[in-house]
């Protein structure tokens, strides 16, 4: 009887455990809201760290979504900011508009990134671009200019969807536009395998892989003819600009064509990652991001952001 007792008990006590867990109270650090874009797409945007810190909006890559950027979010060393993050249309828990008009035009990518500073009321953020992020950024760039930044960063992020700039897979595009379900869910196994040089960890990768095969199809056959205003954007762009790449993108040719564009571009190498540096070696990369954030926000507004966090 004792012992069917305490099983009992720890069966409660799991169960309540659990349920705290899941409560509204227990997920009160990170904010959720929605935004509608010019077009009518809601885009699901999620807040964390300090709400008095330096903003960074952090935008995902192709198949991506939030998800993207828990070790960024749940690094200590981070806290201090406020960390925005955003799905953006076609992808996670944002809008899936049909057709292929509502992605090919890199200016409406540009205007979510702008409605999401807006809505959010974030204060000259600095822009995180991973991948496909980084050409939202360039567009956002080109339109708006960097007047409402104050700097931003390309995680091997596309500068311009050019053969010398992205390693050719052409199977596994072709693939992943297939109609057939089996042969396109391999394909984003695959695309997802292929973005690192260490793999996350089982339940890591698996979630990855469940967050990638919720992104719209028509927006990923649509994203290779997406425009991309690099060539406006970062010579535009009149804020500090750092690049950050491991080895999936041709790094050495879209790090001469930024710096091309923009002289005063800086970068750094990660040798040991592949497309996700930001994943594979979070330690390091978060310590490049806050410095560069601190460089580039100025010491008055980090030393406020400090103290507010104390």
């Amino acid at each position: 009887m004792t012992t069917r007792m305490s099983r009992r008990a720890v069966f409660a006590l799991c169960f309540a455990s659990a349920l705290f867990a899941a409560s509204p109270a227990a997920l009160a650090e990170t904010k959720r809201y929605t935004v509608t874009t010019q077009d009518g797409v809601t885009l699901a945007v999620q807040e964390s760290g300090n709400p008095d810190g330096v903003p960074i909006v952090f935008i995902h890559g192709l198949l991506g979504s939030h998800l993207n950027w828990d070790a960024q979010l749940t690094s200590a060393a981070l806290q201090r900011y406020r960390m925005i993050t955003y799905d953006m249309r076609g992808h996670g828990l944002s809008g899936k508009p049909t057709g292929a008009a509502a992605y090919v035009d890199g200016r409406r990518w540009a205007d979510d990134l702008a409605a999401v500073i807006e809505s959010s009321h974030a204060r000259k953020p600095v822009l995180v671009g991973w991948s496909l992020g980084g050409a939202v950024i360039s567009n956002y760039l080109a339109k708006f200019g960097g007047g409402r930044i104050a700097g931003a960063v390309y995680v091997d992020g596309v500068i311009e969807l050019t053969p010398d700039q992205l390693v050719a897979h052409p199977e596994l595009y072709r693939d992943l536009n297939s109609p057939d379900l089996k042969i396109h869910l391999d394909s984003v196994r695959d695309f997802l395998g292929l973005c690192f040089h260490t793999r996350p960890d089982a339940p890591a990768f698996e979630r990855l892989l469940a967050n990638a095969a919720l992104a719209s199809w028509d927006m990923q056959r649509a994203v290779p003819n997406m425009t991309v205003e690099a060539s406006v954007g970062l010579r535009a762009a009149r804020v500090p600009v750092l690049l950050i790449y491991g080895a999936l993108v041709q790094a050495k040719p879209a790090i001469a064509r930024a710096a091309e564009l923009n002289p005063s571009i800086q970068s750094k190498l990660y040798p040991g990652s592949g497309h996700a540096p930001f994943i594979e070696e979070p330690e390091r990369f978060n310590r490049d991001l806050s410095a560069f954030i601190d460089a580039a926000a100025g010491p008055q507004r980090t030393t406020r952001s400090a103290a507010d966090q104390n």
